[in-house]
C-alpha cells in the first residue's frame, strides 16, 4: 500500500512540475498547496506507521520517534532550504492539536507569527510579544477561538473548574487580556492611524474555516 502511494505521488509530481514551472505565481501557489495537501493525505492514511494510538507505547518510545522524525525532517530542510519571509500576520490560536495553522491560512510560507496558548488566552508576556511583532512590521493580528474547545468546556463545568482553577481563571480573563492588548501604545497608535488591523474570528475545528464571532456560540464579544 505504501509503495503504491509513493508511485501515485511520483506521477502527480511529474505531471504538476512542468505545468507549475511554466505558469503564473497564482498557479505555483495553488499547485504547491495541492501537493502539500496530498502529503497530508498520504501521512494521515498510515496512522499505524509510528506514534501508534490505542497501544501500550511508553513515553520513551514516543520521544524516540519524535527525535527520529525530526532528524528526517531536518535532513530534508538542509537539502531544500526555505525562503525567509518577514511575518505580516500574527495569529493567536489555541494549542488544540486538531488546528493546523498552515491549513488555516492555506499557506506554508513564513508570513505568520503563531502564538499558541491554552484557550487562546494571552498573558502579559504574550501581549508584549505581539506589540513587539507589530513594532517589527506585523500588519494584522488575528485573535481566534475555536469550536469544541476543551479549555472553554472546562471553564463552564463546575467540577472541571475545581480541578483546573488556573485554566478556568484564564478563560474568564480572556476578554480583559484582549482589552489590555488593545491599549498597548504601539498597537493602539497603529490601529488609530490605519497601519494595523485586529480581527477576531472563530475557527470551525473540523473544517478550519474562519467564521465571524457572532456565528458561533463559543465566540467572544466583538472588539470596540
Amino acid at each position: 500500500m505504501l509503495e503504491r502511494r509513493w508511485k501515485v505521488v511520483a506521477l502527480l509530481v511529474g505531471l504538476a512540475a512542468p505545468v507549475a514551472l511554466a505558469a503564473s505565481d497564482q498557479v505555483h501557489f495553488l499547485t504547491g498547496g495541492a501537493l502539500v495537501n496530498l502529503g497530508y493525505s498520504l501521512q494521515d492514511g498510515i496512522a499505524e506507521f509510528d506514534l501508534k494510538h490505542g497501544e501500550d507505547v511508553s513515553p520513551a518510545e514516543v520521544w524516540a520517534e519524535v527525535v527520529r522524525q525530526n532528524e528526517l525532517a531536518a535532513d530534508v530542510r538542509r537539502n531544500f532550504p526555505r525562503t525567509a519571509y518577514h511575518p505580516l500576520v500574527a495569529m493567536v490560536v489555541c494549542m488544540d492539536g486538531r488546528l493546523d495553522t498552515n491549513e488555516l491560512v492555506g499557506d506554508t510560507r513564513h508570513y505568520y507569527y503563531v502564538l499558541r496558548t491554552a484557550g487562546s488566552v494571552l498573558d502579559a508576556k504574550e501581549e508584549e510579544m505581539l506589540e513587539l511583532a507589530v513594532q517589527n512590521g506585523v500588519k494584522v493580528i488575528l485573535l481566534t477561538t475555536h469550536t469544541d474547545c476543551a479549555a472553554e468546556k472546562a471553564a463552564r463545568d463546575p467540577a472541571a473548574r475545581a480541578r483546573f482553577p488556573e485554566l478556568a481563571r484564564a478563560i474568564d480573563e480572556r476578554e480583559l487580556r484582549i482589552r489590555e492588548l488593545l491599549e498597548r501604545p504601539v498597537i493602539k497608535q497603529r490601529i488609530a492611524d490605519g497601519r494595523l488591523l485586529v480581527k477576531r474570528m472563530n475557527i470551525d475545528t473540523m473544517t478550519e474555516h474562519l467564521r465571524a464571532p457572532e456565528h458561533s456560540a463559543l465566540a467572544n464579544k466583538p472588539l470596540h
